[in-house]
């Protein structure tokens, strides 16, 4: 007789394993969501809610922790720590939908969050024409910095002719798509003019888009410069501030129906849990571009790693990158090259591949999709790795 234990992430790992041990196809329906424990936070609860929310969790048999102020009133607001089964859960939420204080509109953001936590379906993004299947694999995002100041190969790649001849090599390295730019995004940046910024991104992108087979990314906050870039050809626009930084972004994405990334950034210090603000200010763009009419498969979610957050922060929120998932939407993590690898292991930005691919593989077991860095081939390595590994090997043959 051996002893295992199965850790089970989601619905589909538990069919599979009741499968396993020979249980009858009604068996493994009525079992599964028995097998699946999920532990949420909610927060800023009123003393209403969270009375309701407690007692309604425990007659379902889960449990829900609460601030000890609840039961001497002694607070006005707390947050809550749910603990159930997936089939807890839905008796719960269908109880609360019954209830008042605003429950009922929780109750369908909690089915949300449930469905968002499960296995992502793989689902092919069209980006103006070409198309990436995210889900699958992994995929790669090859950074071209067409800027004189960039933290890590800056003023390189400035002329088109070398920023050509760069994106052919992270192509023929692996890369599935470009990322290109022409402001520097760093810390301690100098704010670049709009024509300043034309004048850098467009010469390179019209070579790009006549020769380079995948897509091209735009990594701009502007709206000009996403119309212009657009026209241009380009397939996808990479903003650095989530839709807070130019509000007619949205709409100039929206027109030409092409992908987003919304990376978190922020212009005062997180005082507070670093994941719930980033996931807020996320969720946030999200609310802004479905209401520009920019449908949720179009949108790509970026934590932002090294903007707006210390030392601790930055390693915070890749020990909780599997936290995004909430949200719904794809992840592209963002670590290559940067400060969190230099404090770490006291490395110059030339010598911090295996820093970078150290995240990339830790990234891609908490959940990225997409991957943006400069050491293309190295990366591509890590990740077809860590793909065979967490996804019973698809790339074999």
């Amino acid at each position: 007789m051996e002893i295992t234990v199965k850790y089970i992430d989601n619905l589909e790992q538990a069919r599979m394993e009741i499968d396993a041990v020979g249980s009858d196809r009604l068996g493994t329906q009525l079992m599964a969501p028995k097998a699946v424990h999920r532990v949420i936070k909610l927060t800023g609860l009123n003393l209403k809610q969270a009375n309701i929310v407690k007692q309604e969790m425990l007659a379902k048999g889960g449990d829900a922790a609460v601030s000890r102020g609840v039961v001497s009133s002694s607070v006005e607001t707390t947050d809550v720590l749910l603990m159930g089964t997936v089939k807890q859960y839905r008796s719960f939420i269908g109880k609360l939908r019954m209830q008042p204080f605003g429950l009922a509109k929780l109750a369908d953001r909690l089915t949300e969050v449930l469905h968002n936590l499960e296995v992502q379906e793989k689902y092919i993004l069209d980006c103006r024409g070409k198309e990436l299947e995210v889900g699958g694999r992994t995929l790669v995002m090859g950074i071209l910095n067409a800027t004189p100041d960039s933290f890590s190969d800056g003023g390189r790649y400035l002329d088109p002719a070398a920023a050509l001849e760069q994106a052919h090599k992270m192509v023929e390295d692996g890369a599935d798509l470009i990322d290109l730019g022409g402001i520097s995004t760093r810390p301690g940046h100098q704010e670049v003019p709009l024509e300043e910024e034309l004048r850098r991104v467009l010469p390179v992108l019209e070579k790009l888009v006549q020769e380079i087979a995948v897509p091209i990314s735009i990594d701009t906050w502007r709206a000009p410069t996403a119309k212009e870039a657009l026209e241009w050809g380009a397939h996808m626009i990479n903003d650095q501030w989530a839709l807070t930084g130019d509000p007619d972004l949205a709409g100039v994405v929206s027109h030409y129906r092409a992908p987003l990334v919304l990376m978190y950034n922020g212009r005062q210090a997180i005082t507070g849990d670093v994941m719930i603000e980033t996931m807020k200010v996320l969720g946030q763009g999200i609310e802004r571009a479905e209401e520009a009419g920019i449908p949720r498969k179009n949108l790509i979610l970026d934590p932002g790693i090294g903007f707006n957050k210390s030392y601790q922060q930055n390693l915070e929120v890749l020990r909780r990158l599997r936290e995004l998932a909430v949200l719904g939407c794809p992840v592209l993590l963002g670590t290559s090259r940067k400060s969190v690898i230099a404090k770490t292991l006291h490395l110059p930005v030339d010598e911090r591949v295996e820093g970078t691919v150290a995240t990339v593989a830790l990234g891609i077991a908490c959940g990225a999709n997409i991957v943006r860095v400069h050491d293309v081939k190295e990366t591509v390595r890590v990740a077809r790795m860590s793909d065979a590994i967490l996804r019973g090997n698809p790339h074999e043959g």
